[in-house]
């Protein structure tokens, strides 16, 4: 039986796991070389703007750290505190902001705001912003443009007109090259020329996602923001987090990379620590979300 994120915290409060959610996790802060709480990280947000989580999609320990860390970050800081999400795209911002300020029901929400099928797992974010009239970023490019950046490249962009790029990053985006790409290339397992597009695809996720929170500090200065994505878009702080860096040097950005592992006992913390400011190893023995 799979447990989603729900089913996770339900199962806990009714016993079926008989240890405390705490015991499925582990914190680890590189530069302090030690084990630290989710409470060390929202103190050490005093010196920082952004707060990047890189998730495993479908771990359901690392979501649940993620509303907690959510909550903590808005309880530190309860008028300043915003959520980004990868999980919507820039062009379902009035569908996000029409239900947070309940205008809109769920179902139209979910519907129209083109939610991920693993919506559920992000569900208590939403809600948890919904309660407390905080601000949420749909922040990553609408899968049209994914889709036409695949089959033609970046350079398809041109092609568009003025009003799409309301939902977009202004031209030209670069393609990131060293390290980031190495590691892309090493998933994707070829360097043909259709994974070159592909790879421009990941380019425009990450250069849509920074542009988006970029854009929300101009206006909303002093807030803590809370971004959320696949960590493969944070993880070593590059992707997302080095566009975000180059567009705006002065922000101050903290990432953590969270994912199962083999290791989960006994971590060997110095093999992660390139990964991030923080490393979060969760229980592989927790079932997936899906």
């Amino acid at each position: 039986m799979k447990f989603s994120l729900l089913m996770f915290v339900f199962a806990i409060s009714t016993s079926i796991y008989a240890q405390e959610i705490s015991n499925h996790y582990k914190i680890y802060d590189v530069k302090k070389q030690k084990s630290i709480s989710m409470d060390d990280i929202i103190t050490d947000m005093d010196q920082a703007d952004v707060l990047f989580f890189g998730e495993d999609h479908n771990d359901s320990i690392g979501h649940y750290l993620e509303a907690e860390l959510f909550k903590k970050l808005h309880l530190k800081y309860p008028l300043k505190t915003a959520l980004s999400l990868e999980m919507f795209h820039t062009d379902v911002q009035p569908e996000v902001d029409e239900y947070l300020a309940g205008l809109i029901s769920e179902k139209n929400f979910v519907k129209e705001g083109r939610a991920w099928g693993n919506y559920k797992d992000y569900k208590p974010l939403i809600e948890y912003a919904k309660q407390n009239k905080l601000k949420v970023i749909a922040a990553n490019a609408a899968t049209r443009y994914s889709n036409a950046v695949t089959m033609g490249g970046l350079k398809v962009l041109e092609n568009f007109p003025k009003t799409s790029f309301n939902f977009l990053p202004s031209l030209p985006i670069d393609t990131a090259q060293g390290r980031y790409y190495e590691k892309f290339t090493e998933t994707l397992g070829g360097h043909s020329m259709g994974s070159m597009k592909i790879y421009q695809t990941q380019n425009l996720w990450d250069a849509t996602m920074s542009w988006s929170i970029n854009k929300f500090l101009k206006t909303n200065r002093g807030f803590k923001v809370f971004q959320l994505n696949g960590r493969f878009h944070s993880d070593e702080k590059l992707g997302t987090l080095a566009k975000l860096k180059q567009l705006n040097p002065k922000l101050k950005i903290l990432n953590i990379s969270s994912f199962s592992d083999k290791s989960f006992t006994n971590p060997d913390w110095e093999k992660f620590k390139n990964l991030g400011d923080y490393i979060i190893i969760t229980d592989p023995s927790i079932k997936r979300s899906y």
